[in-house]
């Protein structure tokens, strides 16, 4: 037997014990999206309250960790000897375009928030003129977790996803 616990919202007593089981965290980054803003800050509070008491959890505090920023998935790659693009992580809307002039020069980037999900939000930008206009237009989307990143553009020699050929 299971049990479905929907991390929207709730009421645990941490003073108390959590039921016997395992555990199996399937937090989405993205839960912002679908109105459940703070799932992934209550499933983390869950599930420190459940490693307190003992009880296993597949995909525990540190596959959730990971999942919700994408500056410790690449710091993760980079440890394990996986190159990933050049990324600037930057705080501030106002930073954004000074922050691509000074560590891009003009270069394509791409511009996504720490924690999407979904590939929401990631936009190429061609010239520093098209990431101003749009930094600066109503367009614009503050990132739920307050963090963009500017990164290298790398354009692939085929345009292929996992494999595949992209337009098949």
């Amino acid at each position: 037997p299971w049990t479905e616990w929907f991390m929207h919202t709730g009421t645990f007593d941490l003073a108390a014990p959590p039921p016997e089981g395992v555990f199996y965290n399937r937090m989405s980054a993205s839960s912002h999206t679908r109105d459940h803003r703070f799932s992934a800050e209550l499933t983390a509070g869950v599930l420190a309250w459940l490693a307190r008491w003992g009880r296993v959890v597949v995909n525990g505090p540190a596959a959730l960790d990971l999942e919700i920023s994408k500056v410790r998935q690449y710091a993760a790659l980079e440890a394990a000897g996986l190159r990933t693009p050049r990324t600037v992580m930057v705080a501030g809307r106002d930073q954004i375009v000074a922050a691509a002039e000074t560590h891009f020069g003009g270069e394509p980037v791409i511009l996504e928030p720490n924690r999407g999900g979904k590939g929401l939000g990631v936009q190429l930008f061609h010239t520093l003129q098209g990431l101003r206009e749009h930094v600066q237009s109503d367009l614009y989307v503050e990132p739920v977790d307050g963090i963009q990143l500017l990164q290298a553009y790398v354009r692939a020699s085929r345009p292929v996803i996992t494999g595949r050929d992209a337009r098949t």
